[in-house]
């Protein structure tokens, strides 16, 4: 198998390096990489070409529109039997290739993704972060999890399609707003065989402050409304989670600030959730700090993508605006 990794990148040349120096040291090597520069201010050209005598790498620079479109540019010049698409904040562990081509060779999928985590050098606050995001009592429980909800859909930060999918299915169809969610719903509505590769994990950095972080879960929450206007099967009660747990945050808070007895409830509620969010994130790290701080990112992780979730499900779906 003759792997493509597609890599999108906007003004983030630190990351690609860090990226690449990982890709040097696969060890399997039937592979080229394409990076493709989305109308980047601060562009990665000069680190890219560092690395042109380590591996079998092709760069490109086009006008910005997002990483869905420019994600399609990589596939429509990629060479590949199979395009791998990785975020520009992953870390690649060396045996990755080679436990997907021979995960393939098993058991082929015409489109797979697999799980992420955290790397050991990561800040204690992206370990926070990928801890909420991969967790069972977050909605994070359901990424890169064989016992998921429904089918599973791939998502772009660590995403394989085999080239006979893409010509039938094409490319993006949406730069943004859950563009990968669609695209594995599309392939599989095709006839197509998708699936996890529960060992491909990647290491992925996300955001390194809560704040970014919040702003991509806002972000992630309108994506799954966004979805929805393509395939309306798919908004499922799972989704409607943290817009609940959101509500039930503030109901909470004002409750507590008018005194009423009502709040007992809603304290309640909120500090188990928070001790076993604390002592699971504990024993997963290994650190009382980053359990400290898993606290916050669950919080975050939550209310942000379930404000994005109540913002536009009112605008869409309620108002029925675009």
């Amino acid at each position: 198998m003759f792997f493509s990794i597609i890599i999108p990148l906007y003004n983030r040349p630190q990351e690609i390096k860090e990226l690449l120096e990982t890709l040097t040291l696969q060890t399997y090597r039937e592979f080229e990489v394409l990076v493709i520069e989305d109308g980047s201010v601060n562009d990665a050209e000069a680190i890219v070409n560092t690395f042109t005598d380590k591996l079998n790498l092709r760069y490109f620079k086009k006008q910005n529109e997002g990483q869905g479109f420019t994600r399609n540019f990589g596939f429509e010049r990629a060479k590949g039997d199979y395009f791998v698409i990785f975020d520009s904040d992953c870390l690649i562990p060396p045996a990755y290739l080679q436990i997907v081509n021979d995960s393939l060779a098993k058991n082929y999928l015409d489109a797979y993704g697999g799980p992420d985590g955290a790397h050991d050098s990561f800040t204690p606050t992206q370990k926070a972060i990928s801890y909420s995001m991969t967790s069972p009592f977050t909605t994070g429980g359901i990424r890169g999890n064989k016992k998921g909800i429904g089918q599973f859909h791939p998502r772009s930060f660590n995403m394989g399609v085999s080239r006979q999918a893409w010509e039938k299915a094409g490319g993006f169809i949406i730069t943004r707003l859950g563009e990968d969610i669609e695209y594995s719903i599309r392939i599989h509505s095709l006839g197509f065989k998708i699936g996890l590769i529960p060992d491909a994990i990647v290491y992925h950095k996300r955001r390194t402050n809560f704040y970014q972080f919040y702003k991509q879960l806002h972000f992630f929450g309108r994506a799954r409304i966004n979805i929805s206007k393509f395939f309306p099967q798919e908004l499922k009660l799972v989704h409607f989670f943290p817009a609940a747990f959101t509500a039930g945050v503030i109901l909470t808070i004002i409750l507590n600030l008018f005194g009423s007895p009502l709040a007992v409830a809603g304290n309640f509620i909120l500090l188990i959730f928070t001790l076993l969010i604390f002592f699971h994130a504990w024993w997963k790290n290994k650190s009382a700090k980053i359990a400290f701080l898993s606290i916050i990112a669950a919080f975050t992780q939550l209310i942000a993508y379930g404000l994005g979730f109540i913002q536009d499900f009112w605008k869409r779906k309620v108002l029925s605006r675009s």
